[in-house]
């Protein structure tokens, strides 16, 4: 195919790369999430191959590796990011009940509409559809936020990391039920997540004491693939390997808090942070790269004429409805009323895909339209747009109405006393 032969192949990717990096700098300028500018380039590639009549591709493999690659890295990216300090516990706390409860509930409602609407669909079915529909994207959000007041970009890196690993581990807890030689319950699932913290500590631990020892300068792809190898192995022994990715990255942002005692004497910090800061660089590079092409083939692989269904936009806007119903009472209650433009940052998108299609054949719906997913995915990314536009704005006027007003001088009169 003329197309995909290895000239136009290398232009084609690096055309594509180019035009993310623009859509990266278009969205730090409109807050309109690069995301959607890839989708939309996606599309219109479908609609380019449909116009040179090019053979049918099947791309659900790519995406498939993509999506897992660019999970692991953006998770770890998250991670990198945090930091675990005494005085930001209570941050931690507030932001992992938003997401826990936030998930649940959305997941509740989302799961009743569809048992409603959809014919054929039973409720565990419909647990599982609506599970990747009240995920949040930390891939949309974590790069849309840099702009906001510390705290609130800091509660958006948090919750949208614990909205992702809860929503994984969530769905496939619910995946397992339906087979009975995998489902361990509530006391299997909690002692595999128990073992699954105690290996990541361990291999965290292991890894940098390792990595920091080994002095050739090409090991950051080397680290690169013992993290997505300790993944892959994870997942094959039933792990929430999302975990293991998560407490590494904490682990080396985190050295001198983990380093304590006998333990900081094994450490060299300069070695061991030389490490952090390179793996920060490219950890931060791939996932760009990884989210670039997940969301073209994305693109390449919907059906866009889905979405203008009436039954697809009305069972759409209610869970749209119902997730921004929920939130609003959880910000108020956990955030107060500052909670501009936190209520509307709640994008749905690389996890939502990636479960998607990871949903078990026994459980797989035909009355259930794609087109939801992508109203969803298009629709809550706008909404965060208008919503971050208008935040931008408002500080914008307050900051002008700050300039105008002038700070004025007065004459300082020494006081008198009064003889009694």
């Amino acid at each position: 195919m003329e197309i995909l032969s290895s000239y136009n192949l290398i232009i084609e990717v690096s055309v594509i790369i180019i035009l993310s990096f623009l859509f990266n700098s278009i969205a730090k300028k409109t807050n309109i999430p690069a995301v959607l500018m890839l989708i939309v380039l996606g599309v219109g590639l479908q609609f380019g191959l449909e116009y040179v009549n090019s053979d049918a591709i099947d791309f659900f493999p790519i995406l498939e590796i993509l999506g897992i690659v660019g999970l692991i890295m953006i998770v770890l990216e998250a991670a990198l990011e945090l930091e675990l300090k005494r005085e930001k516990l209570v941050p931690i706390l507030k932001s992992f009940v938003v997401a826990l409860l936030g998930l649940f509930l959305s997941a509740w409602i989302a799961a009743l509409i569809l048992y409603q609407f959809i014919p054929d669909m039973n409720m565990h079915s419909a647990w599982l559809y609506a599970t990747p529909l009240s995920i949040l994207s930390s891939a949309i959000i974590i790069p849309s936020v840099n702009d906001l007041k510390s705290h609130k970009k800091e509660f958006h890196i948090y919750e949208s990391t614990f909205s992702d690993i809860i929503g994984i581990m969530m769905f496939y807890f619910l995946a397992g039920k339906l087979n009975p030689a995998e489902d361990t319950g509530i006391v299997g699932f909690t002692s595999n997540l128990l073992l699954t913290i105690v290996i990541s500590l361990v291999a965290s631990y292991a890894i940098i004491l390792i990595f920091q020892n080994i002095k050739s300068q090409v090991k950051l792809f080397l680290l690169i693939a013992v993290l997505l190898l300790l993944y892959a192995v994870g997942k094959k022994m039933h792990l929430s390997s999302l975990i293991i990715i998560l407490i590494f990255g904490l682990v080396i942002a985190n050295m001198k808090l983990f380093f304590k005692g006998k333990l900081s004497k094994l450490l060299d910090y300069k070695k061991a942070h030389h490490i952090y800061h390179e793996l920060h660089t490219i950890t931060a590079e791939t996932a760009f790269v990884v989210r670039t092409f997940f969301f073209v083939i994305f693109g390449l692989t919907i059906a866009i004429t889905s979405i203008f269904n009436i039954n697809v936009a009305i069972i759409s806007s209610l869970i749209i409805v119902s997730i921004y119903a929920i939130r609003a009472v959880l910000m108020l209650i956990f955030v107060g009323k500052d909670m501009l433009p936190q209520l509307f940052i709640a994008p749905r998108g690389l996890i939502t895909v990636l479960l998607f299609y990871a949903i078990p054949a026994e459980a797989q719906v035909e009355g259930f339209d794609s087109g939801i997913l992508l109203f969803v995915i298009i629709a809550t990314s706008l909404i965060m747009t208008f919503a971050m536009i208008y935040d931008k704005r408002r500080s914008n006027v307050a900051i002008n109405k700050a300039n105008l007003n002038k700070v004025g001088t007065t004459k300082w009169v020494a006081p008198t006393l009064k003889e009694e």
